[in-house]
């Protein structure tokens, strides 16, 4: 079963995407960009405060679909310049402790002026299990 998600609380998406899908027991978030959800609008700032937004936003996304950061297993971030790399991977480490998921970084340009960084993510979080029926809920 396929499930696109959009909790209450996160970015609108800007574009025809959810922010979140689950297929079965993954759930694969959209990419983030350091957008206020509040406002819906794009923060600047040193490249440290835009990553924790991001990282923000893909953890409430999570937590909208009962996940955490604990339960991601893959990043790819994407840099508009690769002197951020240390600062960007600096706050990113806070959000994952020893729950380190698999990464890659790109260093790219955006479609969008501005956008100087961007995350995407997979977790896994197993659906529980009904005691009566013993089926995915």
């Amino acid at each position: 079963m396929i499930e696109r998600i959009s909790p209450p609380g996160v970015p609108a998406p800007r574009g025809p995407y959810s922010p979140a899908v689950r297929a079965g027991d993954f759930i694969f978030v959209s990419g983030q960009v350091p957008v206020d959800p509040a406002t819906q609008q794009l923060i600047s700032g040193d490249i440290g405060t835009e990553t924790r937004r991001v990282l923000t936003n893909i953890q409430d996304i999570l937590r909208g679909c009962n996940a955490s950061m604990s339960d991601v297993v893959k990043c790819n971030v994407y840099l508009a310049d690769a002197n951020d790399f240390a600062a960007m991977n600096a706050v990113y480490a806070e959000f994952f402790g020893d729950a380190k998921p698999a990464r890659a970084t790109v260093v790219t340009g955006f479609a969008v002026a501005g956008i100087r960084v961007e995350i995407e993510a997979i977790a896994y979080q197993p659906r529980p299990v009904d005691a009566i029926s013993g089926k995915q809920v």
